[in-house]
C-alpha cells in the first residue's frame, strides 16, 4: 500500500499522516497477523508506504499505546494478543493457566529479599513493628512480551533458604517441591490504577495507561496465610475471569 492509498484514508485532510498509517497497520494486523508475529522493520514499512521513518515510528507508537504491539530492544515490533482471558479460582496457577491456553511463558526473577511490606499487608500477617516479609518480584512474559508484574510477599519462616532455591519460573512449583506447600486463594481484590514509570518500563506500556491489580491472600491447607501476591497487568492485554464453585 503506497502513499496514494494513505491519502485515500484521510478524513478531509485533517488527520495526521502517522495516524492514517496507524489505522492501516491496525487493519493489517487484524486481518493478516497473529499474536507473536513480527512486523516488518521501520525501514521496510517506510519504503512500503512511501513515508519517512519518523512517521512510521509515530504510527507504531500509536499501536503500542493501543496494546496491539510491543517493542523489544534488538528484537523489533511484535503483535500481542489483546484478549487473553485469565481464569481466577481458588486453586488456579498463573503458569498452568497460561500453558493450558497454549501460550509459551517465561517468568523472570527481578529481585528478592527481606523487606518491610506496606501497612495493609503487614496487618494481614499480624507483623510486629519493624518485622519484614520475604519479597519476591517476578515478571511474567507471554510469547516474549511482558504481561504481568507480580510481587509476592511470603512469611519468611515458612520458606527458609528461598533465595538460594529460586531463580525464576513458577513460584508455586518451588513451594510444592521444596516446602510441601500447596496454596489456595482465600481472598481476592481487583482494582484499577494508572501505570507509573516503573510499570511503563516493565510492562512496555505508556505512563498513565490503565492497569488491573489483582491482590490474593494465599493460604495453606490449614487456612494459615503464607503469601500475599500482587499482580499488575495491562488492562488492554488481559481480562480476568472469576470462577466460583456452586454453593448448595
Amino acid at each position: 500500500m503506497s502513499r496514494q492509498l494513505i491519502q485515500h484514508h484521510r478524513q478531509e485532510a485533517s488527520e495526521p499522516r502517522y495516524r492514517q498509517l496507524a489505522t492501516i497497520l491496525a487493519q493489517d494486523i487484524r486481518s493478516d497477523h497473529s499474536a507473536g508475529d513480527q512486523l516488518p522493520s521501520e525501514q521496510a514499512l517506510a519504503k512500503r508506504f512511501e513515508v519517512n521513518r519518523h512517521t512510521v515510528r509515530r504510527a507504531l507508537d500509536e499501536l503500542v499505546a493501543a496494546g496491539m504491539v510491543t517493542r523489544h530492544q534488538g528484537w523489533g515490533t511484535q503483535v500481542v494478543d489483546r484478549r487473553l482471558d485469565y481464569m481466577v479460582s481458588a486453586g488456579s496457577k498463573v503458569t498452568h493457566n497460561l500453558a493450558e491456553l497454549g501460550h509459551n511463558t517465561e517468568t523472570r526473577c527481578l529481585n528478592q529479599g527481606l523487606l518491610r511490606p506496606p501497612e495493609a499487608i503487614a496487618q494481614r500477617f499480624e507483623l510486629a513493628e519493624g518485622e519484614c516479609l520475604l519479597c519476591v518480584d517476578t515478571l511474567r512474559l507471554v510469547e516474549g512480551a511482558p504481561l504481568l508484574h507480580l510481587r509476592h510477599w511470603f512469611d519468611a519462616t515458612r520458606v527458609p533458604d528461598w533465595c538460594e532455591r529460586y531463580r525464576g519460573g513458577s513460584t508455586r512449583a518451588v513451594l510444592d517441591q521444596h516446602y510441601g506447600l500447596r496454596l489456595s486463594r482465600a481472598q481476592v481484590r481487583l482494582e484499577a490504577v494508572q501505570a507509573d514509570r516503573d510499570d511503563s518500563r516493565l510492562l512496555q506500556c505508556p505512563q498513565l495507561a490503565p492497569l488491573l491489580i489483582l491482590t490474593s491472600d494465599n493460604v495453606d491447607e490449614s487456612r494459615r496465610l503464607v503469601e500475599v501476591s500482587v499482580s499488575r497487568a495491562r488492562a488492554d492485554r488481559v481480562a480476568y475471569h472469576f470462577d466460583f464453585p456452586n454453593e448448595r
